[in-house]
C-alpha cells in the first residue's frame, strides 16, 4: 500500500504536511503510513484519498493494496442493472436532432453513437458503417498517421487540445495514462502554437470529403456524483454545427437517428 499511495500524493503535488492539514492526520502519523511503519485504518486512509481528490478508480486500488474491500463497483455498460444508464445516454444523444453526439469511456473508447456522427462520417469521406460497428478508440483514431486528425482545418491546434484535454484526465485515470504513454511514442510531432486552453467548449473545423470547411464547437457532459466507476468515466459529446453549411450539411439524408451502441475498445 505505502507505494501505491505515496505515488498517488506526489502525482498531485501535494506534500505530506499539507496533506496532513487537510485529512486531519499528523504528518508523523502520514510518514508512518507511506514507510510502512504503521497502517492506516480504513476510515483514516478514506479521508486521506478524500483530501487527494482521489478518483473512485484509484480509491479502490489504495484500498485494496491496503488489505481493505474496494468501495465503489465496476459495472459494464452493457450489464442489465445498467439498462436505465444506457436510456439516459440514448436521450442524452438524440436532444439536438442532427447534432453528432458520442458517449465516451474513461479510455476515449466510443461506446456509443447517433445517426448524426455516422452522417458526419459520411461527409468526411470515411466508411462510418466500419468504424461505428466498434470498437473504436477515438485517440487512437484522431492520434493515429493519416488518422482522423489530418481531416483537421487546424490541425496543429486541435491536436494540442485533445492531447492536453486527455493528460489532464490522466491525472485521475490510470488506464488513460497507460493509453497515452503507449501513444506518446508514436506520434507524428505537431507544433503546438500556445498551450492548450482549459475551456469547457472547444471550437474547430473539419474538411468535408467534397472540399467545404464544417465548422463545429463541442460540449461534453458527465455525470455528477457517481458511485461507480464505469459511470465515473463516461462523457457526453454533443458536435454542434456552428453555421449554416454545416447544419445544412448534417441535416441532408439524415437517418432515423437511432442510437448505435458500440463494444469498447480494449
Amino acid at each position: 500500500m505505502t507505494a501505491t499511495f505515496a505515488a498517488l500524493r506526489k502525482s498531485r503535488r501535494v506534500s505530506q504536511l499539507e496533506l496532513s492539514l487537510r485529512a486531519g492526520v499528523s504528518q508523523r502519523h502520514l510518514s508512518c503510513i507511506e514507510t510502512g511503519r504503521a497502517r492506516a485504518g480504513r476510515e483514516t486512509l478514506i479521508a486521506l484519498l478524500d483530501a487527494l481528490g482521489a478518483s473512485l478508480e484509484e480509491r479502490n486500488q489504495a484500498l485494496l493494496a491496503a488489505g481493505y474491500a474496494p468501495a465503489h463497483g465496476e459495472r459494464p455498460l452493457d450489464a442489465p442493472e445498467m439498462a436505465p444508464v444506457r436510456a439516459a445516454l440514448a436521450q442524452l444523444i438524440h436532444a439536438n436532432g442532427a447534432a453528432p453526439a458520442l458517449v465516451l469511456d474513461g479510455e476515449y473508447n466510443v461506446v456509443m453513437a447517433n445517426a448524426g456522427l455516422a452522417r458526419l462520417l459520411v461527409l468526411l469521406g470515411l466508411p462510418a458503417q466500419e468504424l461505428l460497428a466498434g470498437p473504436l478508440n477515438l485517440l487512437r483514431a484522431f492520434f493515429a498517421p493519416g488518422g482522423l486528425r489530418s481531416l483537421c482545418v487546424d490541425e496543429a491546434w486541435l491536436c494540442n487540445e485533445m492531447w492536453g484535454r486527455a493528460s489532464r484526465e490522466a491525472e485521475h485515470l490510470p488506464r488513460l495514462r497507460a493509453l497515452l504513454d503507449e501513444l506518446r511514442p508514436t506520434l507524428t510531432a505537431w507544433a503546438a502554437p500556445q498551450a492548450a486552453s482549459l475551456l469547457p467548449v472547444l471550437a474547430f473545423r473539419l474538411r468535408a470529403a467534397d472540399g467545404r470547411v464544417l465548422s463545429f464547437f463541442s460540449t461534453i457532459t458527465s455525470f455528477g456524483t457517481p458511485l461507480d466507476i464505469t459511470l465515473a468515466s463516461l462523457k457526453v459529446e454533443h458536435l454542434f454545427p456552428s453555421d449554416e453549411v454545416t447544419r445544412e450539411a448534417l441535416a441532408t439524408g439524415l437517418g432515423s437517428g437511432r442510437s448505435t451502441a458500440l463494444r469498447a475498445a480494449g
